[in-house]
């Protein structure tokens, strides 16, 4: 195993960034890893990553930040928040800290607006770069990761993304990464909530709505997500968390927010965002998507 010269700090080990983390540690990065719930550490700990009592400490030992994390908030509390990344390089007379990765799923708008913050404060460059292919994707280092940022800094960071990555597309500035991820989103909600009203009406026809993943695969109809996830929906196999009902949430009132902004009109973002909603408040916001077949095999006074 061949040693990185970038030293990597991890910031959110969650279900894609315990994933992506042992790849970059399987890969020879040092890697500092710094957690909300530090119980999630043990997992990247273990593998040979470096924990750290603060983000400070994080951030004075490492070239390059990676951040994984739920929202928009969350990316403002970890970069601008007390004790976050901006007042650990303050007091720094010369931070080694070069670079942003946000991995997260984020507002471009926000985003842009906290680049240039950044950029102004603390010379330090962001990249936001979400990504798409869930855990399975971190897992295997298949991920689509798309870029907003200079061309120059994505290039720099091509080691960093190899392992993690099958696909890596600069969108554009700052912000065009988020961009792409929330049309990625809409695509992908829409795709589930179809899937889930597809396996429901096919069991509820008498067919075996098992057999529906592979009497389509191959065909127009075809998706990852209806592999990974219509047998979960067929068999209520609801157990395993692989991403959660909140996420797409998010996800698609950002796009609604976005849509409202450049005047674009998406309607049906609109009402996935309405289903998700419904479906999340019955107690499945926690919950894995495939959870929303149950939407469907309800006995109507929902509907």
């Amino acid at each position: 195993m061949s040693q990185n010269s970038q030293v990597l700090g991890f910031i959110g080990i969650g279900l894609m960034g315990t994933s992506m983390t042992k790849r970059l540690l399987a890969a020879g990065f040092a890697v500092n890893v710094w957690n909300r719930s530090k119980e999630k550490l043990a997992g990247v700990v273990e593998a040979g990553a470096t924990e750290c009592d603060s983000i400070a400490s994080l951030v004075s030992e490492s070239d390059v930040v990676l951040l994984c994390v739920t929202d928009s908030d969350a990316v403002r509390h970890v970069v601008f928040g007390a004790d976050g990344i901006v007042e650990a390089l303050s007091g720094q007379e010369q931070p080694k800290l070069k670079t942003l990765v946000d991995f997260s799923s984020i507002d471009p708008e926000q985003t842009r607006e906290m680049s240039k913050v950044l950029k102004e404060c603390c010379s330090v460059d962001w990249v936001d770069s979400p990504v798409s292919g869930g855990v399975a994707g971190a897992e295997q280092g298949s991920l689509a990761i798309m870029c907003g940022g200079e061309e120059a800094v994505i290039e720099s960071l091509s080691a960093v993304f190899e392992p993690l990555s099958q696909r890596v597309t600069r969108m554009g500035p700052v912000g065009s990464g988020q961009v792409t991820k929330i049309c990625n989103q809409m695509i992908v909600s829409s795709n589930v909530l179809v899937m889930a009203e597809v396996m429901a009406l096919a069991e509820k026809a008498g067919v075996d709505s098992a057999q529906i993943p592979m009497a389509l695969k191959g065909g127009f109809a075809d998706s990852i997500p209806l592999q990974l996830t219509g047998p979960r929906m067929a068999n209520r196999d609801f157990d395993e968390i692989k991403w959660h009902v909140k996420t797409l949430l998010k996800d698609l009132d950002m796009a609604n927010h976005l849509a409202k902004n450049v005047e674009s009109s998406i309607p049906m973002a609109g009402l996935g965002a309405e289903l998700m909603r419904m479906h999340a408040s019955k107690g499945y916001r926690d919950s894995d998507p495939c959870t929303l077949i149950e939407h469907y095999l309800s006995d109507g006074s929902d509907k």
